[in-house]
């Protein structure tokens, strides 16, 4: 079962979505704080007993970014999705630059939300389709401010076409059912589509793509 820290300053919103992993049997929430401050404080403590964490992005005393970045900065390896209701592509550049690994907004369903901690819990990384949607209309022709190769290499009509099942929010499984290839193959054209932009995971790519006019 995956263990999960819940950070939110609404305790209302904290209350429901402990009430909506609850339903689940593969997720188990062991800790919870109301501001980030608290919440850097509590996973430092017991970073061990966590596998997971769920972050709200806008905070008092410390936002959720400012606390993603404190956990980085102390090499605190837990991956964090941050939930939010603002769906501006403006926070979703600073989350993923600060090392989020997931993005969702808070009224997605318990399936959505339970396999995004299941997928980021694996090593993957993740934003929810609508708002990729919202991000390649308000990303255009602006520059991402991450480590990326300034002129990527070329990519295959077949990389570009998994480029775009990844920036619909698409898994390896999905995308091998969807183009009849094997999860194996399709695990090796994403780390070639990485390798050739440039960057170290599937949300800085479709980002990469993004800027670049690739999709």
């Amino acid at each position: 079962m995956i263990k999960v820290f819940l950070v939110d300053d609404q305790t209302l919103v904290r209350e429901g979505i402990k009430s909506l992993l609850s339903l689940s049997d593969k997720v188990r929430v062991v800790g919870e704080a109301a501001n980030g401050r608290d919440a850097v404080d509590a996973i430092s403590a017991s970073s061990n007993d966590v596998d997971v964490v769920l972050m709200d992005i806008r905070m008092p005393i410390l936002d959720g970014i400012d606390a993603l970045r404190e956990l980085v900065s102390a090499e605190i390896q837990i991956p964090i999705i941050m939930l939010t209701t603002f769906d501006d592509h403006e926070s979703v550049m600073r989350a993923i630059k600060a090392g989020a690994k997931g993005y969702l907004l808070k009224d997605v369903s318990l399936d959505t939300l339970v396999e995004s901690i299941e997928a980021v819990n694996a090593g993957n990384t993740l934003i929810q389709p609508a708002i990729t949607e919202r991000l390649i209309e308000g990303l255009r022709g602006k520059t991402s401010d991450f480590d990326a190769a300034d002129y990527p290499e070329a990519l295959s009509k077949r990389e570009t076409e998994i480029l775009r099942l990844m920036a619909a929010g698409c898994s390896n499984k999905e995308m091998a059912q969807s183009l009849f290839r094997s999860e194996g193959t399709i695990k090796n054209q994403v780390s070639s589509i990485l390798a050739k932009l440039g960057v170290r995971d599937r949300t800085r790519a479709v980002l990469k793509a993004i800027e670049q006019g690739l999709i």
